[in-house]
């Protein structure tokens, strides 16, 4: 099953984000079934969220799975919303 996850950082966490970056790539790169991963642009292009696609048996393991990213684990933010997805249109 295809979940999507909705993660907004907490106000002025820049340097988290930064400091954690290569974690968090190097985390993405070891979980099989990341459809898209990428990070939420505020109008000036300075990163504030993130947004993925990753398939998981059921809602329980998507959430272990947010657990252990390493921007969580370093409270990047404020907020993470996860649903179920199912792709309609797109290659």
């Amino acid at each position: 099953m295809l979940f999507s996850f909705i993660c907004k950082d907490k106000p002025n966490a820049l340097d988290i984000r930064k400091a954690t970056r290569s974690d968090h790539l190097a985390w993405l790169e070891k979980t099989d079934g990341v459809y898209i991963a990428g990070p939420l642009l505020s109008a000036d292009g300075v990163p504030e969220g993130s947004l993925l696609v990753v398939e998981h048996a059921d809602l329980q393991v998507a959430r272990d799975w947010a657990a252990t990213d390493p921007y969580a684990r370093a409270s990047l933010f404020e907020s993470v919303e996860i649903a179920a997805w199912t792709k309609v249109i797109g290659a």
